[in-house]
């Protein structure tokens, strides 16, 4: 025997087991407190060692939460298909009902429990086999489960009720561990914002709105977190509604000279922190004016985000989520067209 076959003979540690999983060891010895999914025998030293039927057990675990099932459902299949006993056990009789298969996720909220040790509290089913994709670093599952969120419930229900809760979820757990989970939150983030700019090949296909004019969409200057912006763009999008988006940290002349070029039908300005909120930069945008004298037009400015207080909105409309700003920015859009503010002399 080699290496490996000796040492899986011997039974393989709490920490191997885990590096072959892809998950904590903390997880695997809450699995065995919680649902009895842990090693059958010890060492004399009361080491835990995992057997290759125990492996056999938790890789179960892991394969049907992935897939959504409720931890305790998942777990009991798992005991059922690998336990101790399982081997020796004959098939039920003729007639009788035996145990019942996992159920694929539906779309219904679950309460309570978390997915991959992160503190998930009460959200929709599909959060918790997100978080535990997230933990595993399991790209190419991320791309199916949020791809499969926008199909089933539309952009802004994807966004709101799965993806952020899990983004928060990831953000709470990267800040009561100190470094860890950063790469968890990185590539949770990168997913969402892959998803996002997929989300017209798995919706249905809008209205073509090719020569009306657009809305802009733009990070103030200094500010990185462009991903709520992103969210906001695919959801126009779904509307029918065009947009160009210019991403984090616009510089200020690079924003006035897109409004002159194109010619908005509003500006969106999203601002994360107080510190990039600009309220004479939104005054500025609404002031510009474009066309011939006497018809002339001007952007309607929608200040965005949590870093709008309203000292710095002023007198600006507020929106109170993505939901609020797609209703508010389609509204604009009227059976004649474009609805705009109009300009003063």
């Amino acid at each position: 025997m080699d290496d490996t076959e000796v040492a899986e003979a011997a039974g393989l540690t709490t920490g191997a087991v885990a590096r072959r999983l892809g998950v904590s060891p903390t997880t695997l010895r809450s699995w065995d407190r919680r649902y009895g999914l842990g090693p059958a025998s010890r060492s004399q030293g009361r080491h835990r060692r995992w057997s290759p039927r125990d492996v056999a057990m938790v890789e179960e675990m892991c394969r049907l939460a992935a897939a959504g099932v409720a931890p305790a459902e998942a777990a009991r299949v798992a005991r059922s298909t690998h336990g101790e006993g399982a081997a020796s056990r004959t098939a039920p009789a003729v007639g009788s009902a035996g145990p019942p298969p996992a159920q694929p996720p539906g779309t219904s909220v679950r309460r309570g429990g978390a997915g991959g040790g992160l503190p998930l509290g009460d959200v929709r089913q599909e959060c918790r086999g997100l978080a535990r994709a997230a933990v595993r670093l399991d790209a190419p599952e991320l791309e199916n489960r949020l791809l499969d969120a926008v199909r089933q419930h539309g952009l802004t229900t994807a966004w709101e009720e799965v993806m952020v809760p899990t983004l928060r979820a990831v953000g709470r757990k990267w800040e009561s561990s100190g470094d860890r989970y950063v790469e968890v939150e990185h590539l949770l983030s990168w997913q969402i914002s892959t998803a996002l700019r997929r989300a017209p090949l798995v919706l249905p296909r809008p209205v073509d709105a090719t020569g009306t004019e657009p809305v802009v969409l733009a990070c103030a200057p200094g500010e990185q977190h462009s991903l709520p912006l992103e969210a906001l763009e695919a959801a126009l999008a779904e509307q029918g509604v065009p947009t160009r988006m210019l991403g984090a940290a616009v510089p200020v002349e690079a924003l006035l000279a897109c409004v002159r070029r194109t010619g908005p039908v509003a500006v969106v300005l999203w601002a994360q922190t107080r510190s990039t909120a600009s309220g004479p930069l939104a005054r500025h945008v609404a002031g510009l004016q474009w066309g011939s004298a006497g018809a002339r037009r001007r952007p309607f400015v929608l200040p965005a985000g949590p870093g709008w207080d309203r000292r710095a909105a002023g007198d600006f409309p507020r929106c109170g989520g993505l939901r609020d700003a797609v209703r508010t920015l389609s509204g604009l859009y009227g059976a004649e067209g474009p609805a705009r503010p109009a300009g003063r002399g």
